[in-house]
């Protein structure tokens, strides 16, 4: 099986390659070295590995909860988009725990759950010094309303409950590195 991923690829083709290629990986039907190879494609754009994270980390299959050593070997390949992508995908999962669960949407509040635990893994197995330096730089915007990420937790509204659920999540994925 050959992928080509355009460097020019939409969100929208990202999802649907990755939904095609977990389909496969599924089935069995790729080696190691081929899950790897597509992956590495679709990481090397932000679209694509947005639209890999949103793919993967939501599937209702279990391939992302024991991730295949092509799986991380591919997100090591593209340390800028990767590292940037988790940082922010383990706090939005974290904050929509919270989210969910004031709506009473127990449903959603486990799945956003899932994608928490999912990308905590992930970050634990990459081992990357610059996850680990985005990490800190979020904790502490988050914190302190100041910083790196200080933009980015206003984008979202973040409350006070959602930021200390964030801080958590950190100190927990940090505190297991």
């Amino acid at each position: 099986m050959s992928w080509q991923v355009s460097e020019s690829v939409t969100f929208e083709d990202a999802i649907a390659l990755t939904e095609s290629l977990l389909e496969q990986m599924s089935a069995g039907q790729l080696e190691d070295r081929e899950i790897q190879a597509a992956i590495t494609d679709l990481v090397k754009t932000e679209n694509g590995a947005r639209g890999f994270f949103v793919t993967y980390l939501t599937d209702n299959r279990p391939l992302a909860d024991n991730p295949a050593t092509g799986v991380i070997e591919a997100l090591k390949s593209s340390p800028e988009i990767v590292s940037e992508l988790l940082v922010k995908n383990l706090a939005m999962s974290s904050a929509m725990v919270i989210a969910h669960r004031r709506n009473n949407d127990e449903e959603n509040a486990k799945g956003s759950n899932r994608v928490r635990q999912r990308t905590a893994n992930l970050i634990q197995q990459i081992k990357s010094d610059l996850v680990a330096k985005k990490l800190k730089e979020l904790h502490e915007s988050a914190a302190t309303g100041e910083g790196n990420y200080k933009a980015f937790l206003q984008r979202w509204g973040y409350d006070d409950e959602q930021k200390q659920v964030i801080q958590k999540a950190i100190s927990e994925v940090c505190d297991r590195n």
